[in-house]
């Protein structure tokens, strides 16, 4: 088995990697501008995705121009969130280079898509038995849906980890999963990170909520989409806090909701009651304004303030310090919730504001910390590690190597025989 590496290696976005010039796994984009997607498209004879997150999902309809029917192989959840997020994508950025596929490679995508659940081995171009693949997903805790992806050739098993996580979230459990593999390709996007436990970012995240509302003020909690908004709106639920909910991450809540999703979630009843808790906002422009002059919670996409909603909530909030913007994810260099954090002031809309309510940050990260990596990796002592999937994957891979680990870091372009 050899693996090239498409996306993804060294960086965060635009996770690619293709085994044996067959087998696609994963096929993001990096939504920065401009965007940037995988170093080559490749011809794939099947594809099995992760989740449903952009940079992991965002290139996919793409590969289906022409006469390219390779068949997708992911959970329902990571199913029904691509589709979501290329419709999104289509809507936005259609007929640019900012969105490399039409609307017939997104109706192509449902119809080769096939769907299975956690621990379900499946063949793949005929299985392990006949020159293919006998595959596994195993739930990595990241986001709904989300799987690790173990791989067997009949030679060789390679775990590919995809995100993951391994603390508990309130949606979510963390991961349990260790299948016996010869070689694992791990993500590092928190490899030089260690985190308080979850339970205090979320004491200190709710006594924040608390006090803004009890001084009379507003907080517009900016969050991405997929899984951060839900999480969040949960949280919330579990601690009795009232809250609206705007932006995509509410299309988001409903497909998870749908009955054929809900096994994908630690208990169903948690979303469900978040979803009870918070009031969705219908998206008019007068109806924001009016909420935002509430004491209250809005709990909006975008998660980094370069769109959505919260390009309404922040200017009609931002003059008055008693107020708040408190963000619950990693906020990328050049992006306007990162500018806030440092300087005080944002470019919204084009237009640079000055910005008096209070700017925090809780990181709520749906990624494993150092700690959590290493406790992941201790089960593979013995195995291959390729590390890939974030900022620093050399210096991780050294630190591994130098705990005894088989290690390295590849770059892009890369061909690993295993």
């Amino acid at each position: 088995m050899d693996v090239e590496f498409l996306g993804g290696a060294r960086e965060i976005g635009r996770s690619a990697i293709l085994v044996d010039d067959r087998l696609l796994l994963d096929y993001g984009m990096d939504s920065g501008d401009p965007p940037r997607f995988p170093i080559r498209e490749p011809d794939p004879d099947a594809v099995v995705v992760s989740h449903g997150h952009l940079d992991h999902v965002g290139s996919l309809p793409s590969l289906l121009s022409g006469d390219a029917r390779p068949p997708v192989y992911w959970t329902s959840p990571t199913r029904d969130l691509a589709l979501l997020l290329a419709r999104d994508t289509l809507d936005l950025h259609g007929g640019t280079y900012d969105c490399p596929f039409t609307e017939a490679e997104i109706a192509r995508l449902t119809q080769v898509s096939t769907t299975h659940g956690y621990r379900e081995p499946f063949s793949v171009l005929g299985g392990a038995d006949d020159g293919g693949y006998d595959v596994t997903f195993y739930d990595a805790g990241h986001i709904p849906g989300s799987a690790h992806v173990l791989v067997d050739d009949g030679e060789t098993r390679l775990f590919y980890s995809g995100d993951f996580h391994t603390e508990d979230q309130q949606l979510l459990a963390g991961t349990t999963a260790r299948p016996e593999a010869d070689a694992v390709i791990v993500e590092s996007t928190y490899a030089d990170t260690e985190r308080e436990p979850r339970s205090a970012i979320e004491s200190a995240f709710v006594e924040s909520l608390r006090t803004t509302l009890w001084e009379g003020g507003t907080v517009v909690v900016p969050a991405f989409a997929i899984g951060r908004t839900q999480e969040v709106l949960a949280i919330c639920a579990a601690h009795d806090v009232e809250c609206y909910a705007d932006g995509m991450g509410t299309r988001v809540a409903e497909l998870l909701t749908r009955p054929r999703n809900r096994e994908f979630l630690r208990d169903p009843d948690v979303l469900r009651r978040a979803t009870a808790n918070a009031r969705f906002v219908t998206g008019r422009t007068g109806q924001r304004k009016r909420i935002a002059a509430q004491s209250t919670v809005i709990v909006t996409t975008s998660g980094m303030l370069h769109g959505g909603p919260a390009m309404t909530y922040v200017p009609e909030i931002r003059t008055h310090p008693v107020n708040k913007i408190t963000f619950t994810g990693y906020q990328v260099d050049g992006t306007p919730g990162r500018e806030l954090l440092e300087t005080g002031s944002a470019e919204i809309d084009g237009q640079l504001m000055p910005i008096s309510a209070r700017a925090e940050h809780y990181d709520f990260s749906a990624h494993a910390d150092r700690n959590g990596l290493r406790d992941f990796l201790d089960a593979y002592a013995d195995a291959t590690i390729l590390v890939n999937h974030g900022d620093r994957c050399e210096r991780f891979a050294s630190d591994l190597c130098g705990a005894g680990y088989d290690a390295a870091a590849p770059e892009l372009g890369d061909r690993c025989a295993l």
